[in-house]
């Protein structure tokens, strides 16, 4: 499927021409600029990271292994202290808390790694270094029928330049 790249110069454009895009089924969309803009994150529109299902994972494995262990190492090794039970819930909260911040934190970073695939990659192909400048980039792929249809719709959102960009 072919990618095309369109440069604006204002992130208003951009969102607009997003917003056109995806009211016309466009769901492939990547855009770059070269600072945070609220109107272009609007318009993208995108859904809740899937970071927090790491984070939510590890947490509960913390909590599981922050219980499971201590008391499995007091079954192991019963020492009668007091007339208290083996395996009493209450002093194992502290470090089934502790596990759980641990845990969660260390999948936390383990799914920004993998969800923001942040390992050494290739650029992508339509991205440009003017695009951490000054310009503001939108890239789309669509199928071969749609290309006339996307490109005169980038230069009626104002585009300064619509491409074609090599996979």
């Amino acid at each position: 499927m072919p990618t095309i790249l369109s440069v604006f110069e204002r992130p208003d454009h951009v969102a607009a021409a997003v917003r056109k895009l995806k009211g016309r089924g466009f769901d492939d969309l990547e855009t770059y600029s070269p600072a945070p803009f609220e109107e272009i994150e609007e318009a993208m529109d995108n859904k809740p990271s899937l970071v927090r299902l790491f984070t939510l994972v590890g947490g509960l494995l913390g909590v599981l292994t922050g219980f499971a262990m201590p008391i499995w190492m007091s079954w192991d090794w019963p020492v009668k202290i007091a007339g208290k039970p083996f395996a009493s819930i209450p002093p194992y909260v502290i470090i089934g808390f502790e596990l759980t911040i641990l845990f969660g934190g260390l999948l936390t970073l383990v799914g920004l790694f993998i969800v923001g695939r942040l390992a050494p990659r290739k650029l992508d192909p339509g991205y440009s270094l003017r695009f951490s400048a000054e310009d503001f980039g939108l890239v789309v792929t669509v199928p071969d029928r749609d290309v006339a249809e996307v490109d005169s719709l980038m230069r009626a959102q104002s585009a300064v330049e619509v491409t074609l960009v090599d996979g």
